[in-house]
Protein backbone atom coordinates (compact mmCIF):
# COMPACT_ATOMS: atom_id res chain seq x y z
CA UNK A 1 0.00 0.00 0.00
CA UNK A 2 2.66 2.45 0.85
CA UNK A 3 4.20 1.63 -2.15
CA UNK A 4 1.57 2.10 -4.59
CA UNK A 5 0.80 5.62 -2.17
CA UNK A 6 4.40 6.67 -3.20
CA UNK A 7 3.54 5.97 -6.86
CA UNK A 8 0.51 8.25 -6.66
CA UNK A 9 2.63 10.66 -5.05
CA UNK A 10 5.86 10.98 -7.45
CA UNK A 11 3.00 10.72 -10.48
CA UNK A 12 0.95 13.37 -9.51
CA UNK A 13 4.65 15.73 -8.48
CA UNK A 14 5.34 14.72 -11.99
CA UNK A 15 2.26 16.54 -13.37
CA UNK A 16 2.02 19.62 -11.17
CA UNK A 17 5.76 20.68 -11.08
CA UNK A 18 5.20 21.35 -14.89
CA UNK A 19 1.72 23.78 -14.16
CA UNK A 20 3.61 25.41 -11.54
CA UNK A 21 6.85 26.19 -13.36
CA UNK A 22 4.77 27.32 -16.71
CA UNK A 23 3.14 29.41 -14.49
CA UNK A 24 5.26 30.80 -12.91
CA UNK A 25 7.41 31.72 -16.42
CA UNK A 26 4.46 33.03 -17.94
CA UNK A 27 3.67 35.93 -14.46
CA UNK A 28 7.78 36.20 -14.32
CA UNK A 29 8.45 40.16 -15.71
CA UNK A 30 10.71 40.68 -18.12
CA UNK A 31 14.65 40.10 -17.80
CA UNK A 32 17.42 42.08 -19.72
CA UNK A 33 19.70 39.43 -18.86
CA UNK A 34 17.58 36.76 -20.22
CA UNK A 35 17.19 36.02 -23.57
CA UNK A 36 14.00 37.64 -25.19
CA UNK A 37 12.82 34.73 -27.68
CA UNK A 38 11.63 32.44 -24.52
CA UNK A 39 10.54 34.83 -22.62
CA UNK A 40 7.69 35.89 -25.21
CA UNK A 41 7.62 32.25 -26.91
CA UNK A 42 8.63 33.75 -30.05
CA UNK A 43 5.61 35.34 -30.78
CA UNK A 44 5.00 38.75 -32.09
CA UNK A 45 1.47 39.54 -30.95
CA UNK A 46 -0.79 40.46 -34.09
CA UNK A 47 -3.88 41.65 -34.98
CA UNK A 48 -5.86 41.16 -37.88
CA UNK A 49 -4.50 38.65 -40.89
CA UNK A 50 -6.12 41.33 -43.52
CA UNK A 51 -4.66 44.32 -42.05
CA UNK A 52 -1.74 45.48 -43.95
CA UNK A 53 0.84 45.68 -41.03
CA UNK A 54 0.43 42.09 -40.40
CA UNK A 55 1.84 41.33 -43.78
CA UNK A 56 4.85 44.26 -43.62
CA UNK A 57 5.63 42.41 -40.34
CA UNK A 58 5.89 39.02 -42.22
CA UNK A 59 7.97 40.77 -44.84
CA UNK A 60 10.51 41.98 -41.59
CA UNK A 61 10.64 38.48 -40.28
CA UNK A 62 12.32 37.53 -43.67
CA UNK A 63 14.53 41.02 -44.21
CA UNK A 64 15.77 40.96 -40.20
CA UNK A 65 16.04 36.81 -40.75
CA UNK A 66 13.73 36.46 -37.50
CA UNK A 67 12.30 33.27 -38.96
CA UNK A 68 14.01 29.51 -39.40
CA UNK A 69 16.77 29.25 -37.04
CA UNK A 70 15.81 32.35 -34.81
CA UNK A 71 12.16 30.85 -34.43
CA UNK A 72 10.43 34.14 -34.34
CA UNK A 73 6.63 33.87 -35.43
CA UNK A 74 3.50 36.46 -36.27
CA UNK A 75 0.56 35.79 -33.97
CA UNK A 76 -2.69 36.95 -35.60
CA UNK A 77 -5.49 38.12 -33.35
CA UNK A 78 -7.80 40.84 -33.27
CA UNK A 79 -7.16 44.10 -32.08
CA UNK A 80 -9.30 43.93 -28.68
CA UNK A 81 -7.35 40.94 -28.55
CA UNK A 82 -3.28 42.43 -28.99
CA UNK A 83 -4.68 45.16 -26.77
CA UNK A 84 -5.82 42.58 -23.86
CA UNK A 85 -2.56 40.97 -23.83
CA UNK A 86 0.10 44.02 -23.80
CA UNK A 87 -2.54 44.80 -20.78
CA UNK A 88 -1.68 42.06 -19.10
CA UNK A 89 2.14 42.04 -19.52
CA UNK A 90 2.70 45.71 -18.83
CA UNK A 91 0.55 45.46 -15.61
CA UNK A 92 3.13 42.50 -14.67
CA UNK A 93 6.09 44.02 -16.62
CA UNK A 94 6.13 40.88 -18.64
CA UNK A 95 7.77 40.94 -21.88
CA UNK A 96 6.07 41.29 -24.63
CA UNK A 97 6.35 42.37 -28.82
CA UNK A 98 3.61 44.15 -30.59
CA UNK A 99 2.24 45.03 -33.37
CA UNK A 100 1.81 48.43 -33.53
CA UNK A 101 0.70 52.40 -34.74
CA UNK A 102 0.00 55.37 -33.90
CA UNK A 103 -2.35 57.55 -32.78
CA UNK A 104 -3.50 54.87 -30.95
CA UNK A 105 -4.76 54.98 -27.08
CA UNK A 106 -2.04 52.26 -25.89
CA UNK A 107 0.53 55.00 -26.71
CA UNK A 108 -1.13 57.40 -23.85
CA UNK A 109 -2.22 54.71 -21.47
CA UNK A 110 1.29 52.93 -21.47
CA UNK A 111 5.02 53.65 -22.15
CA UNK A 112 5.70 52.38 -25.24
CA UNK A 113 8.52 52.90 -28.08
CA UNK A 114 8.36 51.49 -31.54
CA UNK A 115 11.71 48.95 -32.63
CA UNK A 116 14.20 50.73 -34.97
CA UNK A 117 13.72 49.44 -38.46
CA UNK A 118 17.37 49.78 -40.07
CA UNK A 119 16.04 48.30 -43.08
CA UNK A 120 13.14 50.60 -43.42
CA UNK A 121 10.69 47.73 -44.40
CA UNK A 122 7.86 49.60 -42.48
CA UNK A 123 8.59 52.67 -44.35
CA UNK A 124 8.99 56.31 -42.72
CA UNK A 125 6.38 58.42 -41.14
CA UNK A 126 2.58 57.69 -42.68
CA UNK A 127 -0.44 59.85 -43.21
CA UNK A 128 -4.32 58.84 -43.04
CA UNK A 129 -6.04 60.24 -46.05
CA UNK A 130 -9.58 60.80 -46.71
CA UNK A 131 -10.39 58.91 -50.24
CA UNK A 132 -13.94 60.07 -51.63
CA UNK A 133 -16.30 58.48 -54.44
CA UNK A 134 -16.22 60.51 -58.51
CA UNK A 135 -18.91 62.82 -58.58
CA UNK A 136 -19.21 63.46 -54.58
CA UNK A 137 -18.07 66.94 -55.48
CA UNK A 138 -20.79 67.39 -57.71
CA UNK A 139 -24.01 65.57 -55.63
CA UNK A 140 -23.07 66.45 -52.42
CA UNK A 141 -20.65 69.93 -52.77
CA UNK A 142 -21.18 70.49 -48.41
CA UNK A 143 -20.40 66.99 -47.70
CA UNK A 144 -17.46 67.12 -50.27
CA UNK A 145 -16.09 70.08 -48.60
CA UNK A 146 -16.05 68.83 -44.81
CA UNK A 147 -14.41 65.68 -45.89
CA UNK A 148 -11.93 67.87 -47.77
CA UNK A 149 -11.10 70.21 -44.86
CA UNK A 150 -11.01 67.44 -42.02
CA UNK A 151 -7.48 67.41 -41.01
CA UNK A 152 -7.02 66.79 -36.84
CA UNK A 153 -4.05 65.57 -34.90
CA UNK A 154 -2.69 62.45 -33.56
CA UNK A 155 -2.95 63.58 -29.91
CA UNK A 156 -6.57 64.47 -31.21
CA UNK A 157 -7.90 61.37 -32.08
CA UNK A 158 -6.09 59.83 -29.42
CA UNK A 159 -8.20 62.00 -27.05
CA UNK A 160 -11.80 60.17 -28.69
CA UNK A 161 -9.65 56.42 -28.45
CA UNK A 162 -9.08 56.86 -24.74
CA UNK A 163 -12.86 57.64 -23.89
CA UNK A 164 -14.21 54.97 -25.73
CA UNK A 165 -11.49 52.67 -24.49
CA UNK A 166 -12.64 54.11 -21.14
CA UNK A 167 -16.62 52.60 -21.65
CA UNK A 168 -18.15 55.25 -23.86
CA UNK A 169 -19.76 54.58 -27.05
CA UNK A 170 -18.33 56.00 -29.99
CA UNK A 171 -20.44 58.40 -30.87
CA UNK A 172 -20.71 59.95 -26.90
CA UNK A 173 -16.90 59.94 -27.36
CA UNK A 174 -17.63 61.97 -30.73
CA UNK A 175 -19.81 64.38 -29.65
CA UNK A 176 -18.04 65.06 -26.81
CA UNK A 177 -15.06 66.19 -28.44
CA UNK A 178 -16.87 67.99 -30.92
CA UNK A 179 -18.19 69.90 -28.09
CA UNK A 180 -14.56 70.51 -26.90
CA UNK A 181 -12.93 71.07 -30.25
CA UNK A 182 -15.46 73.90 -31.72
CA UNK A 183 -12.99 76.00 -33.13
CA UNK A 184 -11.07 72.85 -34.70
CA UNK A 185 -14.87 71.96 -36.17
CA UNK A 186 -15.62 75.19 -37.47
CA UNK A 187 -12.28 75.00 -39.16
CA UNK A 188 -13.74 71.46 -40.84
CA UNK A 189 -16.98 73.25 -42.11
CA UNK A 190 -16.04 76.60 -42.73
CA UNK A 191 -18.33 77.95 -46.14
CA UNK A 192 -20.67 75.37 -45.57
CA UNK A 193 -24.23 75.56 -45.06
CA UNK A 194 -26.81 73.40 -43.21
CA UNK A 195 -28.11 71.04 -45.58
CA UNK A 196 -31.50 70.91 -46.70
CA UNK A 197 -33.69 67.55 -47.97
CA UNK A 198 -32.93 64.23 -46.97
CA UNK A 199 -29.42 64.18 -48.03
CA UNK A 200 -27.37 60.62 -47.45
CA UNK A 201 -23.25 59.81 -46.70
CA UNK A 202 -22.69 56.76 -46.32
CA UNK A 203 -19.01 56.04 -44.67
CA UNK A 204 -16.98 52.82 -44.67
CA UNK A 205 -14.06 52.25 -42.31
CA UNK A 206 -11.85 49.17 -40.95
CA UNK A 207 -12.85 48.36 -37.37
CA UNK A 208 -9.32 49.68 -35.73
CA UNK A 209 -9.95 52.03 -32.76
CA UNK A 210 -8.50 54.65 -35.10
CA UNK A 211 -11.00 54.70 -37.36
CA UNK A 212 -13.77 54.03 -35.50
CA UNK A 213 -12.79 57.22 -33.64
CA UNK A 214 -12.26 59.73 -37.13
CA UNK A 215 -15.50 58.04 -38.70
CA UNK A 216 -17.51 58.53 -35.43
CA UNK A 217 -16.29 62.11 -35.28
CA UNK A 218 -16.50 63.30 -39.46
CA UNK A 219 -19.85 61.51 -38.93
CA UNK A 220 -21.36 63.61 -36.09
CA UNK A 221 -19.65 66.54 -38.00
CA UNK A 222 -21.72 65.72 -41.09
CA UNK A 223 -25.34 64.98 -38.88
CA UNK A 224 -24.91 68.31 -37.03
CA UNK A 225 -24.49 69.95 -40.44
CA UNK A 226 -27.94 68.32 -41.62
CA UNK A 227 -26.72 64.98 -43.46
CA UNK A 228 -28.43 61.58 -43.17
CA UNK A 229 -25.14 59.83 -42.21
CA UNK A 230 -24.39 55.89 -42.28
CA UNK A 231 -21.50 54.18 -41.21
CA UNK A 232 -20.65 50.37 -41.69
CA UNK A 233 -17.47 48.84 -40.53
CA UNK A 234 -15.58 46.38 -43.36
CA UNK A 235 -12.42 45.11 -44.03
CA UNK A 236 -9.58 47.21 -45.81
CA UNK A 237 -10.55 45.41 -49.30
CA UNK A 238 -14.04 46.02 -49.18
CA UNK A 239 -13.68 49.50 -47.96
CA UNK A 240 -11.96 50.50 -50.82
CA UNK A 241 -13.83 48.60 -53.56
CA UNK A 242 -17.06 50.38 -51.62
CA UNK A 243 -15.98 53.61 -52.71
CA UNK A 244 -14.41 52.62 -55.69
CA UNK A 245 -18.28 51.23 -56.93
CA UNK A 246 -19.83 54.18 -55.30
CA UNK A 247 -21.46 51.82 -52.72
CA UNK A 248 -19.93 54.14 -50.13
CA UNK A 249 -19.24 57.64 -50.35
CA UNK A 250 -16.15 58.13 -48.64
CA UNK A 251 -13.75 56.55 -45.90
CA UNK A 252 -11.50 59.03 -43.58
CA UNK A 253 -9.24 55.63 -42.96
CA UNK A 254 -6.62 55.33 -45.91
CA UNK A 255 -3.17 54.55 -44.38
CA UNK A 256 -0.59 55.72 -47.06
CA UNK A 257 1.85 55.08 -48.59
CA UNK A 258 2.90 51.90 -47.19
CA UNK A 259 -0.36 49.83 -45.03
CA UNK A 260 -3.14 50.97 -47.85
CA UNK A 261 -0.70 50.79 -50.54
CA UNK A 262 -2.16 47.92 -52.35
CA UNK A 263 -5.50 48.41 -52.27
CA UNK A 264 -4.38 52.52 -53.49
CA UNK A 265 -2.23 50.44 -56.47
CA UNK A 266 -5.75 48.62 -57.49
CA UNK A 267 -8.67 51.55 -57.00
CA UNK A 268 -6.76 54.64 -56.99
CA UNK A 269 -7.98 55.16 -60.94
CA UNK A 270 -11.93 54.84 -59.46
CA UNK A 271 -11.61 57.48 -56.45
CA UNK A 272 -10.57 60.88 -55.34
CA UNK A 273 -7.80 61.48 -53.02
CA UNK A 274 -9.00 64.37 -50.79
CA UNK A 275 -5.34 63.80 -49.30
CA UNK A 276 -3.97 64.12 -46.12
CA UNK A 277 -6.82 64.03 -42.66
CA UNK A 278 -3.56 63.18 -40.19
CA UNK A 279 -0.12 63.16 -40.75
CA UNK A 280 2.21 61.54 -38.69
CA UNK A 281 0.76 58.48 -38.12
CA UNK A 282 3.72 55.28 -37.77
CA UNK A 283 3.47 51.63 -37.80
CA UNK A 284 5.91 48.86 -36.68
CA UNK A 285 6.59 46.43 -33.96
CA UNK A 286 6.68 48.10 -30.05
CA UNK A 287 7.27 47.07 -26.91
CA UNK A 288 7.44 48.33 -23.07
CA UNK A 289 10.11 50.87 -22.40
CA UNK A 290 10.81 48.64 -19.26
CA UNK A 291 12.41 46.35 -22.01
CA UNK A 292 15.83 48.29 -22.12
CA UNK A 293 17.91 45.79 -23.87
CA UNK A 294 15.30 46.04 -26.89
CA UNK A 295 15.54 49.20 -29.09
CA UNK A 296 16.06 47.47 -33.19
CA UNK A 297 14.87 44.74 -35.00
CA UNK A 298 18.20 43.08 -34.86
CA UNK A 299 17.89 42.79 -30.98
CA UNK A 300 15.26 40.57 -31.77
CA UNK A 301 17.97 37.94 -33.38
CA UNK A 302 19.09 35.06 -31.19
CA UNK A 303 17.56 37.18 -27.90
Amino acid sequence: MKKQKFIKLFLLAILIIPIISACSSETAPYNSKEKLGPQVNYTITGIDAGAGEMSTTQTAIKKYHLGVSNKWQLQPSSTSAMTSTLDKAYKNKQAIVITGWQPHWMFKKYKLKFLKDPKNVYGKAEHISTIVRKGLKKDSPGAYKILDQFHWTPSQMSDVMLEVNAGKSPKTAAKQWIKKNKKTVDRWTKGVNKATGKKSIKLTYVAWDSEIASTNVIAQVLRDKGYNVTIQSMEMQPVWASVATKAADATVSAWLPKTSAKFYADYKNQVEDLGANLEGAKVGLAVPTYMTKINSYNDLKNK
